[in-house]
């Protein structure tokens, strides 16, 4: 057994046999299936809804959810999540991106929400199995720049709610947003105290579909993870009862155990990338003949072969090793994590990269789909925070007296 293997818990191998038996069977076969759907279907007929029902009767939708509202407690939460995100994503990373949201809002609701909007939306959540949920933050002006110690006034949410009889008042808008085209139930950040920096400044809201102002505009259409829509959402005089409020003024700061574990969970769906295009770049070495061998042979295909291996076990190791940090709470689990999701996203690029180029002329064609996983790839060095921002982000954790503000005034 390998050493990856020998160190999980039972808990975990029984996951990762049940995730992996999962993406063999069904959702590697159902987008083998529809590899132009990606391309041709319509926002609104593209989600995988067949994939989340059957990963609901699995309980894999549950794994974010509070045991005593039918969830499942996890012994090891961030290395389990680690585990099953990158099974999933092997599969598919949009489908992946999905099932990850429906994990980390829910860690965010229990550790945040009252108890009273726990018990009305966990139930609703665990009973209808095409429940999303979204985390609304990005907005046009203003992304992963501000994860810099830009703790001004001009770097607060554009996105404001103001309180008027009772009732949270919130305009804006928000981009970029996970499952914001589809949710049913978002989580929505606003500036609630202008004039103060956006850590003393900005409060978190819990915003159902259906209200009345809220309104989801256009999905993003991205090259790649494209079985998750992103959207673009618009606030019009939204109102929300004045008990959906989630955190007052410091929501930021709170807002830990949603972002430590989604830098993991990123690293893993990476490596899950990573490892679809090697099992499929192996497949294809070891039948395809080029000067009449097949191209393992070739020695500068073989070191190269070697080196995409020798990429993934160490961003395997090290998102391992990540999650571990958050797990028992290590003082150091931060920077780990934010070096985890930056060393994955370059480290996985350049798999798929290799792995389409070792392929030649069929490794761009749509229907062989080894270029599904290097445009799959490319995201993840944009995703959830870009890779300059996150190298900041660590040498700010590491040196916070000495690395500078990167802001000020001129």
């Amino acid at each position: 057994m390998d050493l990856h293997m020998m160190d999980l818990t039972d808990e975990q191998k029984q996951m990762r046999a049940v995730s992996r038996d999962f993406v063999d069977k069904e959702v590697i076969p159902y987008m083998r299936d529809r590899r132009e759907e990606e391309w041709t279907k319509p926002a609104d007929q593209r989600q995988p809804w067949e994939l989340l029902k059957a990963a609901d009767k699995l309980g894999l939708r549950a794994l974010g959810v509070p045991e005593k509202y039918g969830g499942i407690q996890l012994e090891q939460q961030a290395q389990t999540f680690a585990i099953i995100a990158e099974e999933l994503s092997r599969g598919d990373s949009g489908f992946a991106d999905i099932m990850s949201q429906l994990w980390k809002v829910p860690v965010l609701l229990s550790n945040v929400a009252p108890e009273h909007l726990q018990e009305k939306w966990f139930p609703r959540f665990m009973e209808d199995p095409t429940f999303l949920l979204a985390h609304c933050l990005t907005e046009p002006r203003g992304a992963s720049d501000r994860w810099l110690p830009y703790n001004v006034p001009e770097a607060a949410m554009q996105t404001k709610a103001v309180l008027e009889k009772g009732e949270w008042v919130i305009n804006g808008r928000k981009q970029f947003i996970t499952n914001g085209y589809d949710a049913k139930l978002f989580v929505v950040y606003a500036n609630t105290k202008p004039g103060a920096g956006i850590s003393e400044s900005t409060s978190s809201f819990l915003v159902p579909r259906e209200t009345p102002g809220l309104t989801p505009v256009r999905v993003n259409e991205k090259m790649g993870a494209r079985y998750m829509n992103n959207g673009e959402i618009v606030f019009e005089n939204c109102r929300v009862p004045e008990d959906h409020l989630l955190v007052r003024d410091m929501a930021i700061k709170k807002a830990g155990v949603y972002f430590r574990p989604g830098k993991i969970l990123q690293a893993a769906k990476n490596l899950g990338v990573g490892v679809a295009a090697f099992e499929d770049t192996s497949a294809y070495i070891q039948q395809y003949v080029q000067g009449g061998k097949i191209l393992i042979k070739h020695q500068a295909v073989a070191n190269t072969v070697a080196d995409m291996a020798i990429k993934i076990e160490t961003t395997r190791a090290f998102t391992r090793y990540a999650a571990r940090a958050i797990d028992v709470g290590a003082s150091d689990a931060e920077k780990l994590c934010l070096m985890a999701k930056t060393y994955a996203a370059d480290a996985i690029f350049e798999v798929c990269k290799d792995a389409m180029e070792l392929q030649g002329g069929s490794g761009v064609m749509v229907e062989v789909g080894m270029e599904r996983h290097f445009r799959d790839a490319a995201i993840y060095l944009h995703m959830d925070g870009t890779q300059d921002i996150h190298r900041f982000k660590i040498m700010r954790n590491m040196f916070p007296e000495t690395a500078g503000n990167y802001a000020g005034n001129d």
